[in-house]
């Protein structure tokens, strides 16, 4: 095998590997919507948590589906942050996509 050949296969290969790389780029948010404090959580004196919550995104850029993927304490945010990360939005892509989030929550009152 020449040099030359050698270099194309490796040029090749560089371009694959940053086209992969700009697939698996994060979706640009144009919409960001806090999720609110729950009530209940308030009240059971509950004053943070975290959520890690991975989101279905359609080619339009709208979320179709918030899957709660870690939570800590489990199920106390889940609702409101449900709720909030349907109303996020994104810059349109064209294709379907999925994007994972951390929120903390920290009640100051």
């Amino acid at each position: 095998m020449t040099k030359l050949s050698t270099l194309a296969q490796a040029l090749a290969a560089s371009a694959l590997f940053i086209g992969l790389a700009a697939q698996a780029a994060a979706p640009k948010i144009i919409k960001k919507v806090p999720p609110e404090f729950p009530r209940e959580a308030a009240q059971q004196s509950i004053t943070s948590g975290v959520i890690r919550a991975k989101m279905s995104i359609d080619g339009e850029g709208k979320v179709t589906e918030v899957a709660i993927v870690e939570a800590e304490p489990r199920r106390v945010f889940d609702r409101a942050v449900t709720r909030a990360l349907m109303d996020w939005r994104f810059e349109a892509s064209g294709e379907k996509q999925t994007h994972e989030v951390k929120l903390v929550f920290r009640n100051e009152e």
